[in-house]
């Protein structure tokens, strides 16, 4: 283990800009946005020197920075990664920082947006650093204001619709977890004692995976105790994956968000629900996981069938990148369910390889929208003698997310098979099955909007900025890199996610 601040400068950074961009007058909107770029590239710099010193070959928990918070309950300030937040840690800087740089768009009420944007960042990245449950909690609850505002404000005609829906289910899902964190607190009994005297209730995750069996504890509303908490906090994660039938918040909210929101969105929020799953449900509910694994594994593969045969009939490019979203976070669960070294290693993978990919997608529909102000799949045509390199960039986007050998998508979606299979048969071949689908969608998609006659309303489109090469090209590279040479990053997760499984308490 290794004590160091690094973690905290990571995920407060960002929050000691605010000031700074509230103070600047509203009219210096160069100003601004330097400054929140600037604040959002500092933690990815720092991302990546974790990501140099992290040793991959230690299962714990490193860069720990840890202290009491409120000594009255025993809450703790507990931060620290291993194998399976350092990955997303380093994600949320990256598409952070990408998003601040497609922020340059956004023209109105910029010094709201920025702080808003700030915020949301040090919630994500504090949600993946957590490791005491309260503190964890705080630290989710405080993406949802900032995400709710955003949306509400800077969104499209409908926001005001999609921000309530997206706060009403977040919210939800924060009551249950709210509800079994309590339940977990007021039941933990460490077997070890201090001084003769049994140690006082604690929130912190490590000490409830490793102090504490729950399958003892007494049944809570007539139910095993156990199992209602692994249920309570299943759903409030799920509704953030988010799972079929949890997911009806998550096309509103990314059609109406604006680009960079929605970039956030799928590339990091959607990876907390199953963050959560492995972190809180996997350590602290072994037994009530083994149980519930079976109809975790159904329900992925229902998300990963059903939001692909909903991607056929989606008219609106946006719309249809949001359920395949749903579609592809499906193998999450699926991976996860399979209590397999393929199955959960190919599940952290595919929480970040689709932080990559569906990012790059949502920022293409938004270089498109901006050009024609509108995003219906039907009415382009011909884009490709129009838009190249636009072609071909989103085409690379396509092609990784359907799967294609050789790109990031297809690594986490084979190791997920490979670990399921040999568990769950049907839903495995149903689920592999479905990638005829999902090239369907996508190759349908590119007939439409970029091959036959050039439409000639959009004879002018102009291609590629530069700006949107900065954002869009470094996803790109990364999609081949690790299609072509995942071992780096298998490395970096594979010695904590095997651990986990070979710790798993039966």
């Amino acid at each position: 283990m290794m004590e160091s601040t690094i973690l905290t400068w990571i995920i407060f950074l960002p929050l000691i800009a605010i000031p700074i961009i509230l103070a600047v007058p509203e009219e210096k909107k160069r100003a601004i946005r330097l400054i929140a770029t600037l604040a959002s590239a500092l933690p990815l710099l720092l991302g990546i020197y974790l990501l140099i010193i992290f040793d991959s070959s230690n299962t714990g928990i490193q860069f720990q920075h840890h202290f009491i918070w409120i000594r009255s309950f025993n809450i703790e300030y507990f931060v620290g990664v291993d194998g399976l937040s350092i990955l997303l840690v380093f994600l949320t800087a990256l598409i952070t920082f990408i998003a601040a740089i497609a922020s340059w768009g956004i023209d109105r009420k910029i010094r709201g947006y920025f702080s808003l944007f700030l915020l949301l960042e040090t919630g994500m990245l504090g949600t993946f650093c957590a490791l005491d449950f309260f503190l964890f909690y705080v630290f989710w609850e405080v993406m949802l204001l900032p995400m709710y505002f955003l949306i509400g404000i800077w969104g499209g005609p409908r926001k005001e619709y999609a921000a309530i829906k997206f706060f009403l289910y977040t919210l939800f899902g924060s009551l249950l977890m709210l509800v079994a964190l309590l339940a977990l607190y007021f039941n933990s009994n460490p077997t070890t004692l201090i001084d003769g005297t049994p140690a006082e209730h604690t929130f912190n995750i490590v000490k409830l995976i490793q102090e504490n069996d729950f399958s003892t504890a007494a049944p809570l509303l007539g139910f095993e105790f156990t199992k209602i908490i692994f249920v309570l906090l299943f759903i409030g994660f799920a509704i953030k994956i988010p799972m079929v039938p949890f997911h009806t918040w998550l096309p509103d909210a990314h059609v109406e968000a604006p680009t960079p929101i929605s970039v956030i969105l799928a590339g990091i929020l959607l990876k907390m629900g199953g963050y959560g799953i492995l972190r809180i449900n996997f350590g602290i509910l072994p037994e009530a996981t083994i149980w519930a694994a079976p109809a975790m594994a159904l329900l992925g593969g229902i998300s990963i069938v059903y939001a692909a045969f909903v991607c056929m009939a989606q008219k609106d490019l946006k719309k249809l990148i949001a359920y395949s979203s749903v579609s592809h976070m499906g193998f999450v669960l699926l991976g996860m369910a399979a209590f397999t070294n393929q199955g959960i290693t190919g599940a952290v993978l595919q929480m970040w390889t689709h932080g990559l990919i569906s990012p790059m997608l949502f920022l293409l529909a938004g270089v498109i929208y901006d050009r024609a102000h509108h995003r219906e799949i039907d009415g382009f045509g011909g884009l490709a003698y129009q838009m190249p390199e636009y072609t071909g960039v989103l085409g690379l986007a396509f092609m990784a997310s359907l799967g294609l050998p050789g790109l990031a998508g297809f690594i986490s979606e084979i190791l997920v098979f490979l670990g399921a299979f040999p568990v769950y048969r049907v839903i495995t071949i149903f689920s592999a099955l479905t990638l005829i689908i999902t090239a369907a969608y996508y190759l349908w998609a590119l007939q439409r909007m970029f091959l036959g006659k050039l439409n000639d309303k959009y004879s002018n489109l102009p291609d590629l900025t530069w700006r949107e090469r900065f954002t869009l090209y470094p996803l790109g590279v990364l999609i081949v890199i690790l299609g072509i040479y995942p071992i780096p990053t298998l490395n970096l997760i594979t010695t904590t996610l095997v651990s986990m499984i070979q710790n798993f308490r039966v």
